[in-house]
């Protein structure tokens, strides 16, 4: 019996990794691949996935917002990927349901998809919903603020104010005011300052989280930009703004992140 198969993620890269290695299980069949919250909950109602790779942190929409739209029967298997997230992982802890850790290992992605595959050949349907609904309780629940970066003991948000990057045998300090863009590599991403580039393992998502909000901006899936190292933006053939750094850099805002680029600059564009 093929196994339909539905990957869910925001980054290009983190599905790619996915699908390359569910290649290696003859019984699973790809049945599609989303890229939002919201495209998932459309695909998940037309095509009846048995599993579902999902990410937890997508914009608009993230993972648990997507369960709770689901109302197809029966419900499909989840393997749910993030990024550390503390609520997350001890939600699913406790209802041991089974999760992937961004950057994903391929001995836990061969334990968790063997542990879906009997899941779905010996699972009690209306005892599986039930196990997903009390997950998402339990996470909303847990955490006070889905995004929520970690405080300091007055209360106010704490973020990043440098990088700390390992690179063979020495460790860059990077001000993250010396960052002007990064942009995503699947299980990493390229850090660009002003000098040189350079490679930090971890994901977007996660990153995104740890930055000040109304200094670096997500403007593309795979891009979040230093708004002070923007010089300007042009309308460009497509209706789209492309973005110029002062260093020369062109990059893409993209549709999808343009009311956020918005809301976060407090400028209609």
């Amino acid at each position: 019996m093929k196994i339909r198969t539905l990957i869910v993620d925001d980054e290009p890269h983190a599905r790619e990794g996915i699908r390359i290695r569910l290649k290696d299980f003859a019984n699973i069949q790809i049945v599609g691949e989303c890229a939002s919250g919201i495209e998932a909950v459309k695909s998940i109602h037309a095509a009846h996935p048995d599993l579902v790779f999902l990410d937890i942190q997508m914009p608009e929409m993230n993972g648990f917002e997507v369960l709770k739209k689901i109302t197809v029967s029966p419900v499909p298997v989840i393997i749910f990927v993030t990024a550390f997230d503390k609520y997350a992982i001890k939600a699913f802890e406790c209802h041991v349901v089974d999760y992937l850790l961004k950057p994903i290992r391929e001995d836990r992605f061969r334990t968790a998809l063997q542990a879906a595959l009997a899941e779905i050949s010996h699972r009690n349907l209306e005892h599986y919903a039930q196990k997903l609904k009390s997950v998402v309780h339990d996470y909303l629940d847990l955490s006070p603020d889905h995004d929520e970066p970690d405080r300091t003991t007055a209360g106010r948000i704490k973020y990043l104010d440098r990088l700390m990057i390992k690179s063979k045998d020495h460790v860059s300090v990077i001000p993250v005011g010396e960052i002007e863009w990064i942009e995503s590599a699947g299980d990493y991403v390229y850090v660009h300052s002003s000098s040189q580039k350079h490679i930090l393992r971890e994901t977007l998502s996660a990153l995104d989280q740890r930055l000040d909000p109304q200094k670096f901006i997500r403007i593309h899936r795979s891009t979040i930009v230093n708004v002070e190292k923007v010089k300007s933006l042009r309308l460009n053939e497509h209706s789209d703004y492309d973005v110029y750094l002062m260093s020369g850099v062109k990059l893409k805002l993209s549709r999808t992140y343009r009311a956020h680029f918005e809301e976060s600059t407090g400028n209609p564009l």
